[in-house]
């Protein structure tokens, strides 16, 4: 993945989350208030806005780390994983928020592993950072 396309997915990914708070604040607010599934909705908003920003900033870095070497490899794992992880996690309580089926519930711990995974690739960035210097 290229340091275009991660800022490309990251302006998606932000794009999407700003839309799900506000429709989640404003015009789902009643119908998530009556099932009594404001507080998933709202855990997915917090967990998808926070990863939009990390997305962000991984993808700059990504911008100024040549293609081809160590830490550009790992980061773009880092930068899939949170991807994966916003999908399966914020979607998965998205989904569910707005009644969709209950075997969705076991893809959330999925989106958790998935930014775990991205969180943990940012050890072999940092390290192979040391070895080889800036790009």
């Amino acid at each position: 993945m290229s340091a275009r396309v991660a800022l490309l997915l990251t302006g998606v990914i932000g794009l999407l989350a700003i839309i799900c708070g506000a429709f989640g604040a404003h015009a789902l607010r009643p119908q998530l208030l009556a099932t009594g599934h404001l507080s998933a909705w709202e855990t997915a908003v917090q967990y998808h806005l926070l990863h939009s920003v990390v997305l962000l900033a991984a993808s700059l870095f990504l911008a100024s780390r040549s293609e081809q070497s160590v830490e550009a490899r790992w980061l773009r794992r880092a930068i899939l994983a949170w991807c994966l992880g916003i999908v399966f996690f914020s979607g998965s309580l998205y989904w569910l928020a707005l009644g969709g089926p209950r075997w969705l519930g076991p893809v959330t711990p999925i989106g958790g592993v998935a930014f775990i995974f991205a969180w943990a690739y940012l050890i072999p960035t940092a390290l192979s950072m040391g070895k080889q210097g800036k790009k």
